[in-house]
């Protein structure tokens, strides 16, 4: 084959400017069409070439294992590097359209003709999140046909949507917590420039777009940082996952941080949602949280950083400076209402009307108590004192509060939880920042399961080691537990759109409607301070208070067998008597069983 000519390399300024584009590792597209500059950091390679669209050339060392090579090639370009004289995928890939394990591809952000420079972004007291899996939310499973539900949503009172992971993952399907490349977005969803139409259409309609991202393990099949340097990752930590990132190593620093504003300034994603923050350790005198935070509210307008965290720690928010927390004690004691469920970590909640009104009063229910789970004893969380409500994400469901059951059931689909209870559960929604799963709107008859994509061993290891993970819920010792290799686990878990105008479902949509537009239009419940907002009960029925100077708005949910009328509830205070909405759409102040009204 003949040999492209490299362009003379020309070394920037500074080696050491954080996000320095010339300076980026993997293949960046030069100014005005010029070429495209490969460039790699390896600590054990004593070769190193770079193979484009099947020619191999070899890169200039720049010193400190750096090398690099500009050449007169565009977007569109396949490559992979060669270390030592073995082809490696790249780990800063942009898009990897063969999968995690193939050629990386040459991408330019800068040609997507974006139309949204009207928008400013979304402030956390707006936000009504919908964890969306693009993959199964539509029968396409891809980012256009997201982008075609996107009216719906916007109808439906919807303010942000929050997408799960979208790194490149192995395999045709996953949840996407299995990353390995996470600066390439998983191409059997679309392209991405398929992504970015997707985000700029929600930003047309006045929706946030949100991505969860995992920054604190790789996925076992796909990741390449230790053929490059080992030492992105240390054996000082280790989660359930593997081994630990290494984020006083400042290239697996700059890593993680370089990735998270690539999304934020590529792709104009308006927040991220950090999984398990509890497992990104860092012992750096700057934790990588707090410099997350700082990255990405440095970048200009209105950007989010959220974490899913059950410690019931303020600090995540008052030190790290982190905006929000997806806490888990609300959903926790809601199911264990709902369910008298005390298997694995629900043990840790009592449930019950008094129980719910001290988690929504104070926000979470550990505020340094002694948590008694067998095996994980200790006092746990902090009180909430310094936080907003908005702070508080809430949920009754998301995406592993059902995935992470044996059959993937949803939470009207549990053993005795009632419709009636269910959509009395989604009023408690209103005070917080409210978290909705998809389908959760209609209550989708489709379960979500686990489903996953890995070959051999892996897959079989996978397998049994979701069983083990989740060994104290008896239910994962039947066999009718669906295998997540299996890819009728994957498509169970499609969603039924067609279903959602009738009968209950049509019922349930109804409410989340009114319950939404409430929470928009209402100007008591649109002042979303904790300190107008007081909660109670009166045996079965709890109540949830908000006074503002607007007025007064009462919730209250019977969750006793017996119906109670509004009027028989005492409560400290004078009850309004103006019906605002009932839960089952009827027009008295009456109470059946697991029913809620709103009055004011």
């Amino acid at each position: 084959m003949t040999q492209t000519q490299p362009v003379t390399p020309t070394p920037p300024a500074s080696f050491q400017t954080q996000h320095d584009p010339r300076t980026r590792l993997g293949a960046t597209p030069l100014p005005g069409g010029a070429g495209t500059r490969f460039r790699l950091w390896t600590s054990t390679a004593r070769t190193v070439a770079v193979r484009v669209n099947g020619t191999e050339h070899v890169m200039t060392s720049l010193g400190g294992g750096i090398y690099e090579l500009e050449l007169p090639v565009g977007p569109g370009a396949r490559y992979l590097f060669v270390l030592d004289g073995v082809p490696t995928p790249d780990p800063y890939a942009r898009f990897l359209p063969d999968g995690v394990h193939g050629e990386a591809e040459v991408v330019d952000f800068g040609t997507f003709d974006w139309t949204d420079a009207d928008w400013h972004g979304i402030k956390l007291a707006d936000c009504v999140f919908y964890e969306v899996h693009v993959g199964t939310f539509t029968p396409e499973g891809t980012y256009r046909a997201a982008a075609e539900k996107l009216p719906y949503l916007k109808e439906l009172g919807v303010t942000a949507i929050q997408v799960m992971p979208l790194a490149a993952f192995d395999g045709q399907r996953g949840w996407g917590y299995d990353g390995a490349a996470f600066y390439a977005p998983y191409a059997p969803y679309g392209r991405p420039e398929d992504l970015m139409a997707l985000v700029d259409a929600a930003h047309r309609l006045g929706l946030g777009v949100f991505l969860d991202v995992v920054y604190n393990h790789f996925g076992p099949s796909g990741n390449y940082l230790s053929s490059y340097a080992p030492s992105y990752f240390t054996d000082r930590f280790s989660s359930a996952w593997g081994m630990g990132l290494d984020y006083a190593e400042p290239h697996m620093r700059r890593y993680v941080t370089g990735n998270a504003r690539m999304w934020l300034r590529d792709y104009h994603f308006d927040g991220l949602r950090l999984d398990a923050t509890p497992y990104m350790t860092d012992d750096s005198e700057t934790h990588i949280l707090t410099e997350l935070a700082q990255e990405i509210h440095e970048l200009g307008g209105t950007h989010l950083l959220l974490a899913e965290d059950h410690r019931n720690l303020p600090d995540l928010v008052t030190v790290n400076h982190l905006d929000g927390i997806w806490t888990d004690d609300f959903h926790h004691e809601t199911r264990v209402t709902l369910t008298g469920e005390q298997e694995g970590y629900y043990a840790g909640y009592r449930g019950g009307a008094e129980a719910l009104a001290y988690t929504i009063r104070r926000g979470w229910r550990y505020e340094g108590q002694f948590w008694a789970v067998k095996g994980e004893e200790h006092e746990r969380g902090h009180p909430s004192d310094a936080l907003e409500a908005p702070n508080f994400v809430y949920c009754i469901q998301n995406h592993d509060q059902i995935g992470n059951r044996p059959l993937g059931e949803r939470l009207h689909q549990s053993d005795g939880v009632t419709l009636h209870e269910y959509r009395g559960a989604a009023a408690l929604l209103l005070p917080m920042t409210p978290l909705l799963f998809q389908g959760q709107e209609w209550a989708a008859s489709t379960p979500f399961q686990f489903f996953s994509d890995h070959a051999g061993e892996l897959g079989q290891a996978v397998s049994e080691g979701r069983k083990k993970e989740f060994g104290g819920f008896s239910g994962f010792s039947g066999e009718d537990v669906p295998d997540p290799q299996a890819e009728q686990t994957f498509l169970n878990s499609k969603l039924n759109w067609a279903e959602r105008e009738g009968g209950e479902h049509a019922r349930t949509l109804r409410l989340y409607r009114d319950l939404l537009r409430l929470r928009r239009e209402d100007p008591v419940l649109h002042n979303r301070q904790r300190e107008n907002l007081t909660t109670g009960h009166d045996g079965d029925v709890l109540w949830v208070r908000t006074v503002t100077g607007a007025g007064e708005r009462v919730l209250l949910w019977n969750l006793g067998q017996d119906t109670r009328a509004v009027a028989e509830v005492k409560l400290p205070f004078t009850v309004p008597r103006r019906l605002l909405l009932h839960t089952e759409g009827r027009e008295d102040l009456t109470l059946g069983a697991g029913e809620a009204v709103l009055v004011g």
